[in-house]
């Protein structure tokens, strides 16, 4: 097999994964090779079961009729579950870290850490781009479902992002049924006619495809590993790998993703250790796995570049998830009043934190070797009213000119009407090139105080933005108790970092009696009447059997306990799983 480049993973405490030192700070080590050939795939079932009857220890509780069963095979499973138990203890320490890190945030602010001062004063790349990651100036992300795979392959975008975490709501049907859809994509097999008598099929040229598996806080509950649910985004990689690698790179391909929701460079060392052990488990060569990590959460924003070198062998990147930065903004400093902010429209991207994040990025990619992607144009053209598609593409345009000018590599659209909009910004700047990873960015100062900086000129709290919040928050949780976790509301593309701005911004501002721009100090009583008229108002216009049928009076309760109740929930997503 080929050589394995960096650490080996391991099952003992994540300080001992690799076998020096050296390994760990990016100077010189002699990767070490496989010491074993290509397994057939009944020898993989012994191997990986460690021994045990893999009936008797995994439990699947979801239907696995029809063409699910070539996805849940014996072997498949087999190799889910030697993941968990090797992976899953270090995920569950992870999680507590996070927990107590928060604990501290309460008092003191994040600061680049002293620890890892060598890893950014010292010189290291990361490991070259794969051929067609090497051009990724638009991509375009949306849920696992048939129809939506087609149409973004299709889009003309470079990259299509198949998302198991945000945009899908995370019913059985929809996480079991995305991997029998990408397992025909990657194939490019992938076909669908519909009741109404449409056909899709894929074109000649498709997009390469990435798959963002969900994030090391969520379970699936429908696998049970030694009586315990399997970790999510262990379960949704896994799959995808174990039927798909060998496939991609026989194709001159490999497999590609994105991690969402990390936190910390021993997260990413976490994922770094099981590629490896992924890669050396399926005899795929080294490097076959590339992940580009989404930098959604202030913790991450400082740790960026200990976040790149641990995954410098497997990496494809940082992407700038933007709404679920500021989402994370919100949650890590919820509790302090010198950090409420106004209105979620009022939060842009030139206000000084999102400035300074994003270039911040840019610059510790491009000095590492590695892509900076931009943020989602989450505008939604409207084919009824041309007036509205016009102000949103001239939006879009704008969003990704700035991208561009600064020196991204490729940005993210939601919709395939956008993609030609965001193309004509990049290609503006980047012509033929593939990127521009040559633009150093070395006018950007590191700088810990301008990531923190929340001061929004003119930035004000209003009763439009309190009713947008609440009606936006309960529309898209309807959505995804119904199953559908990408929702077009007001002309925008909604998923689960929207809705999660939109309620813990309701729960900071009860928390502190926030003022409102005509005096009005928001409370709880507040927010209930108002959540009230906002449900008046949706039945006026839906109907209340659509309402009743449509899991709104659900969704209400529900966006109550997570918006203004005592407690703050960690993620909406948690809570609102139990209810699908």
């Amino acid at each position: 097999g080929a050589p394995m480049l960096g650490r080996r993973a391991g099952v003992g405490a994540p300080d001992r994964v690799c076998k020096t030192r050296a390994a760990r700070c990016g100077r010189a080590v002699t990767p070490p090779r496989r010491t074993h050939a290509a397994r057939r795939r009944t020898d993989i079932l012994q191997a990986l079961s460690n021994g045990r009857h893999v009936s008797d220890s995994v439990a699947i509780t979801g239907d696995q009729s029809g063409r699910r069963a070539e996805i849940l095979t014996p072997e498949a499973v087999a190799f889910m579950a030697d993941l968990e138990r090797r992976f899953g203890p270090r995920r569950l320490h992870l999680l507590e870290r996070r927990a107590e890190r928060r604990r501290r945030h309460e008092s003191e602010a994040p600061r680049f850490l002293a620890e890892t001062r060598g890893i950014r004063e010292s010189s290291w790349t990361v490991r070259p781009p794969p051929t067609d990651l090497l051009d990724r100036r638009v991509e375009i992300t949306g849920p696992v479902d048939r129809k939506m795979i087609i149409n973004a392959l299709n889009s003309g975008a470079r990259v299509f992002m198949a998302d198991f975490e945000d945009s899908t709501s995370p019913t059985w049907d929809n996480v079991i049924d995305g991997q029998v859809n990408l397992f025909d994509a990657v194939r490019r097999t992938i076909w669908l006619d519909t009741d109404d008598g449409k056909s899709y099929r894929l074109g000649n040229r498709p997009a390469v495809l990435m798959v963002r598996p969900r994030g090391l806080h969520l379970v699936e509950r429908h696998v049970l590993v030694d009586g315990a649910p399997i970790s999510a985004g262990f379960f949704d990689l896994a799959l995808y790998l174990f039927h798909n690698a060998a496939e991609l790179v026989s194709r001159g391909s490999g497999l590609y993703c994105y991690l969402p929701k990390l936190e910390s460079h021993l997260e990413a060392r976490l994922w770094n250790d099981l590629f490896l052990y992924a890669e050396d488990a399926l005899t795929l060569p080294g490097g076959t796995i590339r992940a580009t990590v989404l930098i959604e959460t202030i913790p991450a924003a400082f740790e960026m570049e200990e976040i790149l070198h641990e995954l410098r062998d497997h990496s494809a990147g940082l992407n700038a998830g933007r709404w679920d930065y500021i989402f994370s903004l919100i949650k890590t400093f919820r509790d302090r009043a010198d950090m409420v902010l106004p209105d979620r429209r009022q939060i842009t991207m030139s206000v000084p934190f999102m400035r300074a994040y994003t270039e911040q990025l840019v610059r510790i990619c491009h000095r590492r070797g590695a892509h900076a992607i931009g943020g989602m144009a989450a505008f939604v053209p409207n084919r009824r009213d041309p007036e509205v598609t016009e102000r949103a593409l001239a939006e879009v345009a704008a969003d990704k000119r700035r991208e561009a000018g600064d020196g991204f590599d490729g940005t993210w659209v939601a919709h395939p009407d956008l993609v030609a909009t965001a193309m004509a910004e990049f290609d503006a700047v980047l012509g033929d090139r593939p990127h521009q990873v040559d633009r150093l960015r070395e006018d950007v100062v590191p700088d810990e105080a301008a990531l923190l900086d929340v001061r929004i000129p003119g930035g004000a709290i209003t009763e439009a933005g309190l009713r947008l919040n609440v009606s936006v928050g309960v529309q898209y949780l309807a959505s995804w108790l119904r199953g559908t976790g990408a929702a077009a509301i007001n002309d925008l593309m909604e998923d689960a970092a929207t809705a999660e701005i939109s309620r813990s911004q309701i729960w900071q501002w009860v928390h502190h009696r926030a003022g409102m721009d005509d005096g009005t100090r928001i409370t709880a009583e507040l927010a209930e009447r108002v959540l009230a008229e906002e449900m008046d108002r949706l039945r006026s216009q839906h109907g209340s059997e659509l309402i009743d049928r449509g899991r709104f009076n659900e969704a209400a309760e529900l966006f109550a306990r997570v918006a203004w109740a005592d407690k703050f929930s960690e993620f909406l997503t948690i809570p609102a799983y139990e209810l699908i």
